[in-house]
């Protein structure tokens, strides 16, 4: 899109912020604009927010009736999915689904623990004790 085309809507997600997006100028050269975001992309983020929402609450739920591991619930808390929680770790998807297990959580290692914390913004024992 040309310089001028850049969508400036006030996206109430970007909370006032303006983001980058790459453009062509009047010399046909791509170059970054400052944009307010547009409707579309707010629609889209919404919902992909309440989805993160509604799972975390969900594996909170599952958490609280013993069925599974507070990683779940974190990493949903945190608007990951298991593709990126397993990018950003390092862990394989499968062990991460094992760590989803409370007899697995229970005794995991504090090194494995410490990653997972450190990923999701926790103390080693905030994350230890739920």
């Amino acid at each position: 899109m040309k310089k001028d085309e850049v969508p400036q809507e006030k996206n109430q997600t970007l909370d006032g912020n303006k983001k980058a997006l790459y453009a062509i100028d009047e010399d046909g050269k791509y170059t970054t604009v400052a944009s307010d975001g547009w409707s579309a992309e707010e629609i889209v983020t919404t919902q992909a927010v309440e989805e993160f929402e509604r799972l975390a609450n969900d594996a909170l739920q599952r958490a609280k009736d013993g069925k599974c591991s507070m990683l779940e619930y974190y990493m949903y808390k945190n608007r990951m999915d298991l593709s990126l929680l397993s990018q950003t770790t390092g862990f394989f998807k499968w062990t991460i689904k094992r760590d989803f297990k409370i007899s697995n959580f229970n005794k995991m290692s504090d090194k494995r623990a410490s990653i997972y914390a450190d990923i999701l913004g926790m103390e080693l024992d905030e994350f230890k004790s739920k």
